[in-house]
Formats: C-alpha cells, sequence, structure tokens
C-alpha cells in the first residue's frame, strides 16, 4: 500500500500532467482516485502485492512507470469516442447493430446546414409566422406515396404507439393473432398496444384468419382495424389472411379506421432486385387509413418512424400530446427530406442501401477478384487461402424474412490462425477501423455488397495485416 503514490505525486509527472490540457483537472483527479483504489482492492485480494493487472490484462509491476501508463491508457479510452466506424463485410444491408442504412453523402452538408446555423424550422418564410417542422417532408411523402398528408416521428414504434393512443385509447383494437409480432430488442406488438391504453381484440388463428372473423369482432368498442406486416418472419403452407383490399371495404362499411404497421416501407418496388416486399404506395392505394413505416430501413434514410395517409387522421394523431414528446430533430429532417428528394429524382446510386440492394453478383464478383489481388500484393508470402465463391447476402434489419440476394463472397483461411481468432484480429486491430465479417465452417466470410469501394483497400490491408 505505502507503493502506491498519491494524487497529487502523480500530477505532478510530465505524461499526466500533460492530460490537464485535453480535459477537465477535477476530472483528471477523479479518473486517478478510481485507478488508485482499484489497486488497492487488488492488492487486498489474494494476489501479489508486487505487480497488478493493467488494462491489456497482463501482470505490470506496481511502480510509477507502470502506474502513469495504465492511468494514461484510460485516460485515452475515456477521451477516444466510443461511437467508431467499423467496415461491415457480413453483406447484411441494414446491419440494426452496426447502424442499419448508411445515410447518402449529401445528407452530410444538409445536416452540418441544419447543425450550425439557424433554419426556418417552424417558421413559415412566406408568412413571417409561426410554422411546422412537418412540412418540410410532408409534400414529398405525399407525392411518394400517394398519401393525403404524413408526420414524422423518432422509430416506427412510436409511430404505432402515437397512432393507437391517438386512435383507440380505452377502445378495442382488431389484429390477426398471425400478426402479433415480436422484432428487435423485444418490441412486441401486444405490449406496445397495452401501454397506449387500447385493447386487443385477437381474431382468427396463428397461420389462418378470415375476413368474418374481423366482421364478427366488431362491436361499439371497436375503435381500430389493425393489420401488421410481419417483418421479420413469414408463414407458409396451410395459412391464409384477408387481403388489403377486403379489409379497407370492411374499415369502410363500419366507419372504422384501418391502420398498417408496414415496418420496412419500402417506398419503391424491389421486386426486379430479388426482394417481394409490399410498398408503402400499394396500402395508400388499396385505402389503408394510416400506414406506419420505418425511415432507416429499405427507405434508407435516418432513423424515423412515418406516418402517413388520410388527412383527418393524420391530423388527430398529430393533436395527440404524445406527438410533441416522440417528434424528431431538425437534424433527422434535414437528412430525410435530403433522402426522399433523392428518390424523387430515381436517384438510386446516392442512397448506399439501394445501391447495395441493386448490385449484382457479376459486379461483386469482379469487385472480389481485384480485392484478392490486392491482398496478395500486400502480402506475397503467405500461407493463407483465399477463395471466391457463391454467397447470398440479406436485407438485415427485419425485413424481407426469408428471401435473399445471390452474392460473391471471399472466403479467408490461415493455418497461422483458426476462423474464431482471425474473426478477432479483424474485429480488434492494432490500427485502422475494425472489420466486421463472419465465421462459417472455420471459415472468415467477407462480403463487398456492403463495402464501400472507397473501403476496399482499407479493408485489404486490414486482412493481410491480421493474417501476418
Amino acid at each position: 500500500m505505502q507503493r502506491i503514490p498519491s494524487v497529487d505525486e502523480l500530477l505532478l509527472r510530465p505524461r499526466l500532467a500533460e492530460f490537464t490540457k485535453r480535459m477537465d483537472r477535477d476530472q483528471l483527479v477523479l479518473l486517478l482516485r478510481e485507478v488508485l483504489s482499484a489497486l488497492r482492492a487488488q492488492i487486498l485480494a489474494p494476489q501479489s502485492v508486487t505487480a497488478f493487472i493493467n488494462s491489456s490484462g497482463n501482470a505490470a509491476s506496481l511502480d510509477f512507470d507502470s502506474i502513469e501508463e495504465l492511468i494514461a491508457a484510460e485516460a485515452n479510452r475515456i477521451l477516444q469516442p466510443s461511437l467508431q466506424p467499423v467496415i461491415n463485410a457480413t453483406g447484411v444491408i441494414l446491419h440494426t447493430n452496426l447502424g442499419r442504412a448508411p445515410l447518402p453523402a449529401s445528407v452530410v452538408a444538409a445536416i452540418k446546414n441544419a447543425a450550425t446555423q439557424y433554419s426556418n424550422l417552424e417558421y413559415s418564410l412566406a408568412s413571417g409566422a409561426r410554422g411546422r417542422r412537418d412540412d418540410h417532408t410532408a409534400e414529398l411523402l405525399a407525392r411518394l406515396t400517394g398519401a393525403e398528408d404524413a408526420i414524422v416521428v423518432n422509430n416506427c414504434a412510436a409511430a404505432v404507439l402515437l397512432v393507437l393512443a391517438a386512435l383507440a385509447r380505452a377502445g378495442e383494437v382488431i389484429v390477426s393473432r398471425g400478426e402479433l409480432i415480436e422484432i428487435g430488442d423485444g418490441f412486441r406488438i401486444p405490449e406496445i398496444m397495452s401501454h397506449s391504453g387500447a385493447i386487443l381484440r385477437e381474431v382468427g388463428t396463428t397461420n389462418r384468419t378470415r375476413l368474418r372473423d374481423y366482421e364478427n369482432a366488431i362491436n361499439e368498442n371497436t375503435r381500430v382495424l389493425l393489420r401488421v406486416h410481419p417483418s421479420n418472419f413469414k408463414i407458409t403452407g396451410f395459412a391464409e389472411k384477408p387481403s388489403l383490399a377486403e379489409l379497407a371495404k370492411l374499415s369502410e362499411r363500419h366507419s372504422l379506421p384501418l391502420v398498417e404497421d408496414l415496418g420496412s416501407g419500402s417506398l419503391v418496388d424491389l421486386s426486379a432486385s430479388g426482394f417481394a416486399e409490399p410498398t408503402v404506395r400499394h396500402s395508400i392505394e388499396a385505402a389503408v387509413g394510416l400506414v406506419m413505416f420505418s425511415g432507416d430501413k429499405l427507405l434508407g434514410g435516418p432513423q424515423a418512424g412515418i406516418i402517413a395517409g388520410k388527412k383527418d387522421l393524420v391530423q388527430r394523431v398529430r393533436r395527440h400530446p404524445l406527438f410533441r414528446a416522440l417528434r424528431v430533430d431538425k437534424l433527422t429532417i434535414a437528412a430525410l427530406e435530403v433522402t426522399l428528394n433523392a428518390y424523387l429524382r430515381s436517384a438510386w446510386e446516392e442512397i448506399p442501401a439501394q445501391r447495395m440492394i441493386r448490385l449484382t453478383a457479376e459486379e461483386l464478383r469482379q469487385r472480389a477478384e481485384n480485392f484478392v489481388r490486392q491482398v496478395r500484393s500486400l502480402l506475397p508470402s503467405t500461407d493463407a487461402k483465399m477463395e471466391i465463391a457463391d454467397g447470398f447476402s440479406l436485407a438485415g434489419g427485419g425485413s424481407t424474412p426469408d428471401q435473399s440476394l445471390p452474392s460473391k463472397i471471399v472466403r479467408v483461411s490461415s493455418p497461422k490462425y483458426a476462423a474464431a481468432k482471425l474473426e478477432q484480429r479483424l474485429r480488434r486491430p492494432a490500427l485502422g477501423p475494425s472489420v466486421i465479417g463472419r465465421v462459417e465452417e472455420n471459415r472468415v466470410v467477407l462480403d463487398l455488397r456492403t463495402v464501400f469501394p472507397e473501403q476496399e483497400l482499407q479493408l485489404a490491408t486490414s486482412l493481410a495485416a491480421a493474417l501476418r
């Protein structure tokens, strides 16, 4: 214990004194006390008093230099941003753990302007009076979906919560048992419905629900007919459910709003690229009253929940007190407006998610061949094996269940490292960004569909370093 220096002694060390220029002195003092307290706890534990475990998990001597090194490493860790860019080589386009859809490059300037300057966020330049932030995206969304009006909240779960709270609080919402889904991180339709104040009325069975099931359940307490797109699973075989057109006629007959949680919410038909995903426009044209969908999935924009549909219903939702709690900020509006504008121009190359979806297997084969040549030029003498093979990419993000895109993948194996170790070396490199791939059959698999062309040299450099 006597060998542990005091806080004042450590602050006089030149290396630690430098940190007073990089962080608040009180915060540095607090960090020193935390580290010294941890050292005392280690000494009191049943282990050597002449060594401690440093941040890398190795034993280090209990001296000034080693303690200074430990504190400096911890200070650098705290000062380094936790949110860091990675290279996504998994082939999963909308990888939820990796931030879902990367934004168009043109969004950067819009976000910078919105963040660093004043704007007409809620100000009408035409009238000189207060405006509404929804106006910046409402017309674009209406043109792209065919809806009469639209508002934006912070994600699709919030959109569902808000719509049910506004239209069905203390009333019944009829939904098929086959659509009571759970998606990522425990989001469950029944629980969202409960928190909205609406009462769940299940109809049909898991695999078969007919129109008469909905009709028989309608009573004086019914407020909404809810249709939920099963974004992350698919029921096949002996299955049946009414069409949107049939539900729309039923809702009109009983003067009840038909509401659809479309999840991913594709704005364009992706069948030519291999994805059979319903579009928002299809739902609007089928006379669905309100459609809720995500901004950061197949749309390829920022995280947002979009509510589009009939004007009177949109305005009822907008007037609910929860709308203010769930609305988006100016940066999201700026990013969404730019993304929607690209759709208006059919500028698919500007939207990374759309561009990745449209890549062909032949284009990926050419890129894979160039990539393998790059790695071999950086690592001329190696026993590592790299081969190009047929594979599949996924949309991800709870989209397009059991659907995939044909791809060309690079499979890597090394006699020096097991696949799990090689994956770890790519994920935690000494230099450069982390590379996230996948392991299959004791080989590391890299899918260039989700790697930006400008990242390929860095990926090749990181792979060569990992194989050494």
